[in-house]
């Protein structure tokens, strides 16, 4: 692997990792929200007791978090520097409001909601972790926006004297139709990997604590409703992703052919010549273009118009990643949201759920992890050459001067520190899970006898 492999896989690593608890934070910050505003409304003690459990579990997720974003932050100019000089009056406003979201406004209310049990009155309380669910949803937008700008670049100018890309509207930079449809899209995402942890930790101790039985179905709940928006956001999602990048959308059924009616394959080998594929017939056209007679544009002929416009080169991203990626992804989604469904139903009417669902039920954040993960992998692989869609290579973006080894040296720092951290997370939350809700009242110690003189 020569350094542009070497940084590409580095910063791949770093975002991939870092991504872990970002829908995360935003899933379980919304939940302790709800659940803090039920229990003002009901004033059920078990509720309270979730809602302090939840909290915990965002607490642990979101210092992790805030910890690998900065140093995926940090990416921009330690691998990618001379993107960040290119770009850096667009991307510096995303970054910086994105940095102050998460120290000033979501750390600062969540270490006041944490600490102000019994210190605050009971409404501005609650008005504290509504404040940081809202933060961690801002958050998210003005990030996107970031990543929007590199698939569909909108707002910005090439300045004649430094000839660097300098930002015409904020406003339209945080509108651009890539974001309003990943948005959406990623917060569907979210409800479903945290709505599995929910499941997964519920359905671990609710033997030992029946209140558990609450944040199983719950997390259900979580994972069935953001399993059915994530199908509806994806396909206006693919819609969009048509008009602006048709190689990508190409890219995932590896089209190579433009095509009228053209179908989707669940499973295909052999491409581009398949020796089997089993196909749903239209659906590709669907997903693309919402008809089904719509004309899809094939990889050879993309391959000819971008020759043309913007020179000699390669523009067909890896096709066999692409490929998998978007399936697997859509399985992972769907089978995650199916085996909730199922548990709903198997616990309907307070029933309880069979032994062997319980049993294997700890393993189900696994799903909609891959998912969100498999999905990042299609949109970033499935863009290349292109760091900006259209205006900038990757292979432009790099640092000068930086060497194979150097790289190499912090890929592998960066894994042994990340690998740490994984392990303590997932040490500390199940430490937390282990916990009971409510801690068992200590006993009074007797007073010791008055001295007889």
């Amino acid at each position: 692997m020569d350094v542009l492999d070497l940084t590409r896989l580095q910063f791949a690593v770093v975002t991939i990792y870092h991504y872990f608890f970002v829908p995360l934070s935003i899933c379980l910050a919304a939940v302790a929200a709800g659940l803090e505003i039920t229990w003002l409304r009901t004033r059920r003690s078990e509720i309270l007791d979730l809602t302090k459990f939840v909290g915990k579990l965002l607490i642990v997720t979101f210092a992790v978090g805030v910890v690998t974003g900065l140093v995926q932050e940090f990416q921009f100019g330690m691998g990618w520097s001379a993107f960040a000089k290119f770009y850096g009056d667009v991307f510096g406003p995303t970054l910086a409001i994105e940095g102050m979201l998460a120290f000033f406004l979501e750390a600062t209310f969540l270490a006041l909601w944490y600490f102000g049990w019994d210190r605050l009155p009971a409404l501005l309380h609650a008005a504290t972790i509504v404040v940081v669910s809202l933060g961690t949803v801002l958050s998210a937008f003005i990030i996107l926006a970031a990543n929007s700008f590199m698939q569909n670049p909108v707002a910005y100018a090439l300045d004649p004297a430094t000839g660097r890309a300098r930002l015409t509207s904020f406003t339209e930079l945080l509108l651009n139709k890539v974001n309003l449809a990943a948005f959406p899209h990623t917060l569907a995402g979210a409800a479903m990997v945290g709505g599995a942890l929910l499941l997964a930790i519920a359905a671990w101790r609710m033997a030992a604590e029946p209140a558990h039985r609450i944040l199983a179905r719950l997390g259900a709940w979580l994972m069935v409703a953001g399993g059915a928006f994530t199908a509806l956001t994806g396909d206006h999602l693919g819609k969009v992703i048509t008009q602006v990048q048709p190689m990508k959308m190409a890219a995932a059924e590896a089209l190579y052919e433009t095509t009228s009616g053209a179908p989707f394959s669940i499973f295909t080998t052999g491409k581009p010549l398949p020796d089997f594929s089993l196909d749903i017939p239209w659906l590709l056209s669907i997903l693309a273009k919402g008809s089904p007679t719509a004309t899809v544009q094939g990889l050879d002929d993309l391959q000819a118009q971008y020759t043309a416009q913007y020179g000699p080169g390669s523009y067909v991203p890896m096709i066999p990643v692409a490929f998998w990626s978007f399936r697997l992804m859509i399985g992972a989604g769907m089978l995650a949201a199916v085996i909730a469904a199922y548990y709903l139903w198997r616990t309907r009417k307070k029933r309880d759920a069979p032994a062997w669902l319980l049993r294997w039920l700890p393993l189900i954040p696994l799903l909609p992890a891959a998912a969100n993960t498999l999905g990042w992998i299609f949109t970033e692989t499935a863009r290349q050459p292109w760091i900006a869609f259209g205006i900038s290579k990757v292979a432009d973006g790099i640092s000068p001067g930086l060497t194979a080894p150097e790289v190499l040296a912090s890929l592998i720092g960066f894994a042994v520190i990340y690998g740490v951290l994984a392990v303590v997370w997932f040490k500390v939350i199940r430490q937390i899970a282990r916990q009971p809700l409510r801690p068992a009242p200590v006993a009074a110690e007797a007073p010791e006898p008055a001295p007889v003189y």
